[in-house]
């Protein structure tokens, strides 16, 4: 059942809508805070994991631990390619993985197996700064 939106869950929705990759809760709730929101940041919070649990955004955990969010396309099973540095996020697809992880799952018996992958790396530009530095 999907929760009843409210000018806050809005306000989160178009918020990361607007961010190109994974944000966190409080990297969100200041951006919010600094466009005049008075939103509090639980009420970020619990917008986010409503939004990830109805499929409106992607939810991982950064290799920190931090758990970070993306708006994402409902319905569709995808992948990442995560800049570790500046954020950037693309979304991929990897077939090869699909079925790698049926076939595991299938070896060892499982059924309906889920399956989440995330490749955090340096994406084109940042590897470049890197290199000049």
């Amino acid at each position: 059942m999907a929760k009843r939106n409210t000018w806050q869950r809005e306000a989160v929705r178009e918020a990361l809508g607007g961010n190109d990759g994974f944000i966190s809760a409080q990297g969100l709730h200041a951006e919010l805070r600094d466009t005049g929101s008075p939103i509090g940041l639980a009420t970020v919070y619990r917008a986010l994991s409503d939004l990830a649990v109805e499929g409106e955004a992607d939810s991982l955990q950064s290799p920190e631990g931090e758990n970070l969010y993306r708006a994402c396309t409902p319905g569709t099973h995808h992948h990442h390619l995560i800049c570790r540095n500046c954020g950037l996020t693309i979304e991929i697809e990897a077939d090869e993985v699909e079925a790698w992880a049926r076939s595991v799952a299938s070896q060892h018996g499982f059924t309906e197996a889920k399956h989440v992958v995330d490749v955090f790396g340096l994406c084109e530009n940042c590897s470049a700064a890197a290199q000049r530095a």
